[in-house]
């Protein structure tokens, strides 16, 4: 296998875009070659299959879809709150929106785990530990809500994404705020007032 970390990360980049726009079974080796620009045959000089390809794919989308520090340490000055997780939340929306085509490919190596036993070990690892990640970042902050909030939470917002990237029609924008705020009052309770 060739060993050029930046074309190997550029390969991996378009993979993404790939599997963003024509699904699990347009991700060819030919599609991904074209989406990078590069000559024909090269995708294949660096993955030794396409399992091989969805497994990078699957280790690269995380780092592609994650927050940036700096960004989480901005959002993480305000004092711990059920408004907080609110901003928190929407945050996480917005990011949805922005990074659209990380999340849809996400969408479709969700479908494909579920044909591909070997890809579905990994991805299952691969999200276990974001939520695991999510929750202790959620206890270790002091913010409002117990374990069980938490996963909560991820499951609905979970639900609001996927109806967000594939059926945008379903929940209005305008509609996303009020139903954030309402969700994280429902698993966490709202502000004690005083």
């Amino acid at each position: 296998m060739v060993r050029n970390p930046e074309r190997r990360a550029a390969l991996v980049d378009a993979a993404i875009e790939v599997l963003a726009r024509d699904g699990a079974r347009g991700l060819t080796f030919r599609a991904v070659d074209t989406a990078a620009g590069v000559p024909q045959g090269t995708a294949s000089n660096y993955f030794a299959s396409r399992d091989d390809l969805l497994a990078q794919v699957t280790a690269q989308i995380h780092q592609r879809i994650a927050p940036d520090p700096d960004e989480v340490t901005a959002v993480m000055a305000a004092p711990p709150s059920r408004a907080l997780v609110v901003e928190l939340m929407g945050w996480i929306n917005r990011r949805v929106a922005e990074n659209r085509t990380g999340y849809l490919a996400m969408l479709e190596l969700r479908l494909e785990a579920t044909r591909r036993p070997e890809l579905r070990a990994e991805l299952t690892r691969a999200i276990r530990a974001t939520l695991d990640d999510d929750i202790r970042f959620h206890l270790e902050n002091g913010l409002p809500g117990d374990r069980t909030a938490v996963v909560l939470i991820y499951l609905a917002m979970t639900g609001l994404m996927l109806e967000q990237l594939t059926l945008p029609g379903v929940v209005p924008d305008e509609e996303t705020e009020g139903l954030i705020s309402a969700l994280v009052d429902r698993a966490i309770g709202p502000e004690d007032e005083k």
